[in-house]
């Protein structure tokens, strides 16, 4: 084989994380047991809080840009900020208690080994299983912000299109090297973080309490419940920091920083966008391009017009500027994905194809493409609420999961060297737990159908782990 075709991805390569799974769950690598270095070259320690943090708002920010609006016509503005002062106490007791996960078990899988770890590999593959739906569904919907966002400067392009474009484009990108991808992410973040409060300081001038209190509980509290998904989809996406904790120079200290500051900046940037944007004209406006039409997926450029118009140089500046977040979470997301299927891959749990990588570019090109074309149908098939709802229902799922990882793994392995614990142990990982439980009953008691389709691919694809992986070579894939 030359050195420039495709070859399995051995133990520590360029995604790191696990070798064969063994019979109590935990993850066997070559040369060792479990938890110690395989005789692979392990990922280099080249991650710094600055670059996680960047990795955090990014793989997030587009959430800033688009689709938390949706929410605003299921429950107003008084529903959807209940729905997202619940969901950011989710977020700070499940971060610091993921921390401790990515710490101890430092692994590219992210949930998949610590529920492996922790539990056992039925309940690890569902939980991974999880974490990709999360991650292949949620690009298909920030495609579309992005031909949206485009769609305003030409207009003879349909936004399905330039969606296409966008989807080939950064997969492409993220096919052609890591290091590459690494560097644009963020630039790109930076750009997006600044001109959110650009966006910030140009709307709060006008802002007005009345628009805020003005129609605030259009459906009651039944709003509440319909805003929790584009309540998440504000910080959905956060996790997969945890997915490059192996990278960290310093894992002890440079992952709490990461994914602390990294939490910080987008509660920040939530409550700021939230507030700038429905202040200035009322919810309708920021949902609505004019009475009767479909709801937008360009909140902030709604927003902006009514203060600039759509002509002037700031309006222009800010919107070209603005496209940088979706971008960052588009690039980022599809490169988080990437891994997740990869990993899955190296370990036979899904066609081992999907675990190669390619040497000279030493990007999993296989997953990457597989991802894409997932995605593209996606992008097709699905209204960008729905796609965000299902991301949404995996995200949940793997918020449980981890959870109860955590609980477990404390009682399972209390001698595991956790160079990280969450404090207040066990009230975040339990608070986290009862608020993702109750978060995920709403979801799918409010979306039947969807609910039926995300829960169908969970079972499809646990048929497929339960009769071709574990009865039909398992332990061929543990020998190997």
């Amino acid at each position: 084989m030359s050195i420039n075709e495709q070859q399995p991805l051995g133990p520590r390569a360029e995604v790191g994380g696990a070798g064969s799974v063994g019979e109590t769950g935990s993850v066997v690598e070559p040369g060792g047991p479990a938890g110690k270095t395989g005789s692979g070259p392990a990922l280099s320690r080249t991650l710094g809080p600055v670059m996680l943090w960047g990795l955090g708002v990014g793989y997030v920010i587009s959430g800033m840009y688009f689709g938390w609006n949706l929410g605003l016509a299921a429950g107003g503005t008084g529903g959807l900020a209940i729905a997202t002062a619940g969901v950011i106490l989710l977020y700070i007791t499940f971060t610091f208690s993921y921390t401790e996960l990515a710490c101890a078990i430092p692994r590219a899988g992210g949930v998949f080994d610590y529920a492996n770890r922790g539990l056992n590999r039925d309940w690890g593959f569902v939980a991974g299983v999880a974490q990709l739906i999360e991650f292949l569904f949620a690009p298909p919907a920030i495609a579309v912000a992005i031909g949206a966002y485009f769609h305003l400067y030409f207009e003879q392009v349909p936004v399905t299109a330039i969606a296409l474009v966008a989807y080939v484009l950064f997969t492409a990108l993220n096919m052609y090297g890591v290091k590459a991808a690494a560097g644009f992410e963020l630039g790109v973040t930076v750009l997006a973080v600044f001109e959110l409060l650009l966006f910030c300081s140009f709307c709060f001038p006008h802002f007005s309490w009345q628009h805020v209190t003005q129609d605030s509980f259009p459906h009651g509290w039944t709003g509440i419940w319909a805003a929790v998904p584009f309540a998440i989809w504000f910080f959905l996406g956060l996790e997969g920091v945890a997915n490059v904790a192996e990278e960290a120079r310093q894992p002890k200290r440079d992952i709490p920083l990461g994914f602390g500051s990294a939490l910080v900046t987008l509660i920040l940037l939530c409550i700021g966008v939230f507030l700038a944007s429905v202040g200035v004209a009322g919810w309708k406006a920021i949902v609505y391009p004019y009475p009767g039409a479909e709801p937008s997926n360009s909140p902030l450029p709604l927003a902006l017009s009514k203060i600039t118009g759509t002509s002037g140089l700031i309006y222009h500046l800010l919107i070209t500027i603005g496209l940088m977040g979706l971008v960052a979470s588009f690039h980022g997301i599809i490169l988080a994905a990437g891994r997740a299927t990869l990993e899955l891959g190296r370990v036979s749990y899904l066609p081992p194809v999907l675990g190669r990588v390619n040497v000279r570019r030493q990007t999993p090109v296989y997953a990457l493409a597989v991802n894409m074309v997932i995605g593209v149908i996606a992008l097709l098939t699905g209204d960008t609420d729905d796609l965000i709802i299902i991301s949404t229902l995996g995200a949940l799922t793997l918020y449980i999961f981890a959870m109860i990882t955590v609980l477990a793994l404390r009682r399972k392995e209390p001698g595991l060297e956790r160079p990280y614990r969450v404090p207040l142990y066990p009230y975040f990982p339990v608070v986290a737990l009862v608020i993702g439980a109750v978060c995920l009953v709403a979801l799918v008691s409010l979306n039947i159908k969807l609910s039926v389709i995300y829960f169908s691919i969970i079972g499809v694809a646990y048929i497929w782990f339960h009769f071709f992986v574990k009865k039909a070579g398992y332990e061929k894939t543990i020998a190997g």
